[in-house]
C-alpha cells in the first residue's frame, strides 16, 4: 500500500518535509491552487525523491479551492482537464521527470465519484491524451464496494486504475466521504488514523461514522497536505507502512 498526498497547493507550504515519506504526489496544477513556479519546485522535490509523480486538476475553481461542484458541458470538461494535465507534463518534462497519473481533486473527485457520466468523460480526456502523447497515464478514483462500474468504464478507454483510500477522512455507510462542511469530516487525531492504516494493512475493513465495516481493496492511502497536523500524521503513517513491509 503507497502513501499518497496532495503537494503543491500553496506557495508557503511543507511540502519539503512530506515528500520524503511519501511514494506518490498528487501535484496540483493551478485552477484550485497553486502557481508555475510553485508547481515546477514541487516537480523537483519529486524527483529527488523518487516519488511518483500524478496531476491533480480541478475545477476551474480557486475562488473555493475546488471545493465547489461546477456544472460544466463534456467539452469544458474535457479540455479544463486536458490543459491541467497538459501544463504539469510540460513542466515534468522540462525537469526529465515523468508524469504517471491522474487523481482529481475536491469537489470534481467527489462528483465523479457519484456520477458515472462524469467519470466516463475523465476517462475519455485522459484516454485522447494517452492516445496523441503514446503515454500510459493511469486514474485514481476513492476504493469503494461497488467498484464494478467504475472498472468497466475506465477498460472500454483502456485507463488503468489505482484505488485509494484516505488516512483524514470520514466516512459514510455508503463508502463515500463525509462531506466537508459536516462536523468531524476531517479527522486530526494521529492514533485514529494509524489504526486505520493497519487494520488495512491487515486487510481489515475500516468503519463508517455508524461503525459499518467497509471493505475494499486498496492501491494508496491518502493524507491531505492541508490537514491539520499533516506532517505528523505522515510520519506516523510511514513508520506504521514501513514497520508492517519489514515484518
Amino acid at each position: 500500500m503507497k502513501l499518497n498526498c496532495d503537494l503543491g497547493e500553496f506557495k508557503e507550504n511543507n511540502d519539503a518535509d512530506i515528500m520524503p515519506l511519501i511514494d506518490m504526489a498528487n501535484i496540483a496544477c493551478g485552477f484550485h491552487g497553486s502557481d508555475p513556479l510553485t508547481i515546477k519546485k514541487t516537480i523537483k522535490l519529486a524527483k529527488q525523491y523518487q516519488v511518483i509523480i500524478g496531476a491533480h486538476p480541478s475545477y476551474p475553481d480557486v475562488e473555493n479551492f475546488g471545493r465547489q461542484s461546477m456544472h460544466l458541458s463534456q467539452s469544458e470538461l474535457i479540455a479544463n482537464v486536458q490543459y491541467q494535465i497538459g501544463a504539469l507534463q510540460a513542466l515534468c518534462s522540462a525537469e526529465n521527470a515523468q508524469l504517471s497519473y491522474v487523481k482529481p481533486h475536491g469537489a470534481l473527485y467527489n462528483d465523479m465519484m457519484q456520477d458515472l457520466a462524469l467519470f466516463e468523460n475523465l476517462c475519455i480526456a485522459i484516454a485522447q491524451l494517452n492516445q496523441k502523447t503514446n503515454q500510459t497515464l493511469s486514474l485514481m478514483i476513492q476504493a469503494i464496494s461497488d467498484i464494478e462500474k467504475f472498472d468497466q468504464v475506465a477498460k472500454k478507454h483502456h485507463i488503468a486504475l489505482y484505488y485509494e483510500a484516505f488516512a483524514d477522512r470520514a466516512y459514510l455507510d455508503s463508502g463515500l466521504l463525509v462531506p466537508r462542511s459536516t462536523a468531524g469530516a476531517v479527522l486530526s487525531n494521529n492514533q485514529d488514523v494509524v489504526s486505520r492504516c493497519k487494520s488495512l494493512l491487515n486487510n481489515k475493513p475500516l468503519l463508517s461514522v455508524n461503525q459499518k465495516p467497509l471493505q475494499f481493496h486498496i492501491d494508496a492511502l491518502c493524507v491531505h497536505g492541508d490537514t491539520p497536523n499533516a506532517l505528523a500524521m505522515i510520519k506516523a503513517l510511514r513508520a506504521t507502512i514501513d514497520t508492517q513491509k519489514n515484518a
